[in-house]
């Protein structure tokens, strides 16, 4: 029998399908973890809801090791995940552009009468009501600074943002670790560089070297790729 690979859940964010994920699911295949591809209702269910169809999609996998990768409203999915399954099996998470102090748009939106267009995405996690992070897994948070997007139509939000998330609102009590790179919000989902930091924060034990971040270190930060990646 040969060795079981990790596996890497791939959670994406509001108003899209799994399929906005499919490009950082090949990088990590490629890599050589397994994925799972989970796609959602995010409109009409809320992120405790749509935790509970995530928790059933992972019990049968026969892997060891579970790493997430979630992507905006994806990594308060994740969140409750944790805080309502709290035995989940050992791995990493990253998040990207995950308002994990709620969203400076989504309260304008609310405040506005204006919340039918996020739908029960509001329930819990959007206002800044996510359940606290105190699972033993490593955490780590990457947010954007490029501010181009839909966040341009809600004037007053925090500087920097990547045009839909402000980078204070994706950091949280509980965090291994938080960077930023000059991307959009969007714009992670394509972007080379934010998944070889993904993977080496994937990569937190001695292992044979990751052909995305170059590393097989034990450690479980962020930084270090990215202080490698940066230009002097």
């Amino acid at each position: 029998m040969g060795v079981q690979r990790e596996t890497v859940v791939l959670v994406h964010g509001l108003y899209v399908h799994g399929l906005w994920m499919r490009l950082l699911e090949y990088w990590l295949e490629e890599a050589g973890y397994h994925t799972v591809n989970y796609s959602y209702p995010s409109i009409t269910r809320s992120p405790a809801e749509n935790a509970d169809d995530l928790h059933a999609l992972l019990k049968p996998l026969d892997t060891p090791i579970i790493h997430f990768l979630g992507h905006s409203m994806g990594g308060l999915v994740v969140r409750y995940l944790f805080h309502y399954y709290p035995e989940q099996r050992p791995g990493h998470i990253v998040t990207l552009g995950t308002p994990h102090q709620g969203s400076y748009a989504a309260r304008i939106m609310h405040d506005s009468g204006l919340g039918l267009f996020v739908g029960r995405g509001l329930e819990g996690g959007l206002m800044g009501d996510a359940p606290a992070w105190v699972a033993p897994n490593p955490i780590g948070s990457i947010a954007g600074t490029l501010n181009i997007g839909l966040g341009l139509l809600f004037p007053g939000m925090p500087a920097p943002s990547d045009g839909m998330i402000a980078v204070v609102e994706t950091q949280f009590p509980g965090m291994t670790d938080h960077i930023c790179l000059p991307v959009s919000h969007m714009q992670m989902l394509v972007d080379p560089t934010t998944i070889a930091q993904s993977c080496a924060f994937f990569c937190h034990r001695p292992v044979s070297p990751c052909p995305l971040c170059a590393t097989g270190r034990g450690d479980a930060k962020l930084t270090l790729i990215f202080q490698a990646l940066t230009p002097n």
